[in-house]
């Protein structure tokens, strides 16, 4: 018994070491795309992009859920090119994660304008059916996507959002302008950095009007992740008790009249 005991703990430290050190290699990989503009730009050589119009994601449907296709690099600058675009349009990519492996994840916003980019938008109907996809509002799709993909477009969107609403210097009045990853904008005038600052707005959020408090209460008291609805409709899925969304959502069911929650 002692001998199993002892074998066990092993196998656990084991696979918590394990864990620690791949999230760690991951962080400091991140990190370094972050400073390093170089290191990004070489990043985005091998990396996936996710496409995005006015903060929609593009998504493909299957039988069940809604799939997240990715593109290379080499892709999209096709992808451009077949629309009349200048490439230089990749610029305003933001890094939105990487794999295990190290494959560098960015986000790009094919609909909202740039200060610091010539290019108009692009037409919704002309990318959707050159792309075989959809632009779906994420509030829409959250619940036909799997819980990876759901995580990484909302951190996409709210990255893309922001850079979106801090094109200029709230003090000079200048455009700003962002690294190669997206991790901060500086104003070239006054060399003010900003960086990302999200924050979740209760008030929209139960706006939105999705489930109702007693549901959402009654979904947490739950030991099961998934409850239905009464019509029988998709699935109440809930983050884990350890995510920041799980968090959000309690901290919205015990004070709902808090006005805001930094990220």
């Amino acid at each position: 018994m002692s001998l199993y005991c002892g074998t066990a703990c092993r196998r656990k430290s084991f696979w918590c070491y394990r864990l620690l050190s791949t999230y760690v290699t991951k962080t400091r990989y991140l990190f370094e795309l972050k400073e390093d503009d170089d290191a990004c730009k070489k990043a985005q050589q091998t990396g996936a992009f996710y496409l995005f119009h006015n903060l929609a994601p593009l998504l493909q449907k299957s039988e069940h859920q809604y799939l997240l296709p990715q593109y290379s690099l080499v892709e999209l600058e096709k992808l451009l090119g077949k629309l009349g675009q200048d490439t230089q349009r990749i610029e305003d990519s933001v890094l939105i994660g990487c794999s295990e492996q190290h494959e560098a994840w960015f986000a790009l916003d094919l609909g909202l304008t740039n200060s610091s980019s010539m290019s108009a938008s692009l037409q919704k109907p002309e990318m959707e059916a050159e792309l075989r996809g959809s632009f779906i509002e994420l509030r829409k799709a959250l619940f036909r996507l799997n819980v990876k993909d759901a995580s990484l477009l909302s951190t996409a969107q709210a990255l893309l959002r922001w850079h979106d609403a801090h094109q200029f210097c709230s003090r000079s009045g200048q455009p700003t302008k962002k690294n190669v990853a997206g991790s901060k904008r500086v104003c070239p005038s006054n060399k003010i950095i900003y960086y990302p600052q999200i924050q979740v707005n209760l008030r929209e959020l139960e706006a939105a009007a999705w489930f109702s408090h007693d549901e959402v209460v009654m979904a947490l008291k739950r030991n099961d992740p998934y409850t239905k609805q009464q019509n029988g409709t998709f699935p109440f899925w809930l983050p884990p008790k350890l995510a920041i969304a799980h968090q959000l959502i309690k901290e919205w069911v015990e004070k709902p009249t808090c006005p805001s929650l930094p990220a």
